[in-house]
């Protein structure tokens, strides 16, 4: 078994309930975002705001993978915070918080690096806007503000990702259907304003999705 079989077998068997064993268990073999995200934070040791965290599986990820920083999650859904509470009693995982709250109106006090996946497209574009402005103004000199979202483009892969999000809904994964898809200028745009340099590529891996992944950096002499 390989390691990342092996991390996720260990991360999915702290789940309760079959869906979401599999869910778990099938996100960390097949979804890039987990390592991108451990790629872009190896070596910093500041602490990591996640804002649609779900049940925590990204923090779960860092500390089998030796990042041992704190972790502060939250998410709208409450009951994704509770299952998420019980998955790291039992995994014992020290320094990682998981509350419920929403993004669209408060974001915890922080200073460290941020991270947002997959939960803007669910945002109005004036949600959006202010959600990254809010964010940002919680990233350190020198921080990342990491970002995975679905582009907003006339494409094939446009049209996979947004069936993705109805199936999500139809499901009850998520809460709601999606609202509006940012485009690269959003974040051009927004995060330059507040000072960021920032760089896009793609990061599909070898999914159907049109994502993206977005890393803002504010620069140490800002």
């Amino acid at each position: 078994m390989s390691d990342r079989s092996a991390i996720a077998q260990k991360i999915a068997s702290l789940c309760e309930g079959r869906a979401l064993y599999y869910y778990t268990k099938s996100k960390l073999k097949t979804d890039p975002l987990y390592s991108g995200v451990l790629e872009q934070l190896q070596g910093r040791d500041n602490s990591l705001l996640d804002i649609g965290c779900g049940v925590g599986i990204l923090s779960y990820y860092l500390r089998e993978n030796g990042w041992q920083a704190p972790v502060q999650g939250m998410d709208y859904d409450s009951s994704k915070i509770e299952q998420g509470g019980e998955m790291i009693r039992r995994g014992g995982y020290k320094d990682i918080s998981l509350s419920q709250g929403d993004a669209r109106t408060e974001l915890p006090e922080h200073d460290g690096d941020v991270t947002i996946l997959d939960i803007l497209q669910f945002f109005t574009p004036e949600e959006q806007e202010e959600l990254l402005r809010l964010a940002a103004k919680r990233v350190a000199l020198g921080g990342k503000l990491i970002i995975r979202s679905g582009l907003k483009k006339n494409s094939l892969r446009f049209f996979i990702t947004w069936c993705g999000d109805i199936f999500a809904k139809a499901t009850f994964w998520m809460k709601a259907a999606p609202t509006h898809y940012p485009t690269a200028e959003l974040f051009e745009k927004v995060l330059g304003e507040e000072g960021f340099d920032v760089k896009i590529e793609p990061f599909w891996g070898k999914t159907p999705f049109n994502n993206f992944l977005i890393v803002a950096t504010r620069p140490l002499d800002q």
